[in-house]
């Protein structure tokens, strides 16, 4: 579908499992063991490929994610021990803005960090009000990118809203939907 992608932004809980995968420490962030393959995967073809594929360089990151004592910013990608990450750090939100700001179109699915706790939005606002902001064509997928959007007021901001997360990928990826295929049946 997508005919040329020069960059992928990875945020949020996703990133851990990627920055894992190249050996950053991520402390108590949230890890799919059976993702990484795939992580590592993806990262060779994009490589291969010449796509750019951004990572967080910096993090919000806390000790307690419902009663944070210890609310930190890290200084690089790392994250130390006993601590989860819960949002992207104010590093990397420059650098996604950056790289958004020229884009044709943006695919956003995911949010940054925990945006339902206003502690940990931050990342996920800017970035929602950076796309909103471009002249990019922008597609939104998944719930939680939905809700974030529409928790900010930018819906009306966004070229397109989809809930189905998984399924707007799967299409962009080209893959034919049991739905879209059943009315070609028809």
């Amino acid at each position: 579908m997508l005919s040329k992608v020069n960059t992928i932004l990875i945020g949020g809980a996703m990133a851990y499992t990627f920055l894992k995968t190249i050996g950053v420490d991520i402390g108590s962030s949230r890890y799919e063991q059976d993702m990484a393959d795939i992580s590592k995967s993806t990262l060779e073809k994009g490589k291969n490929k010449g796509i750019e594929i951004i990572l967080p360089i910096d993090h919000i990151i806390c000790d307690n994610i419902d009663e944070p004592k210890g609310i930190k910013t890290t200084d690089d990608a790392n994250i130390p021990e006993g601590f989860s990450g819960v949002d992207i750090g104010p590093k990397t939100i420059e650098l996604f803005k950056n790289k958004l700001k020229d884009a044709k179109t943006i695919v956003w699915n995911g949010p940054m960090g925990i945006f339902e706790k206003d502690k940990f939005a931050k990342g996920t606002k800017l970035i929602a009000e950076a796309i909103a902001q471009s002249n990019a064509t922008s597609v939104i997928g998944g719930g939680d990118t939905a809700a974030a959007v529409k928790k900010f007021k930018l819906e009306d901001k966004m070229s397109h809203i989809s809930t189905g997360g998984g399924a707007s990928l799967e299409y962009l990826e080209g893959k034919t939907l049991p739905g879209i295929a059943a009315l070609a049946d028809k």
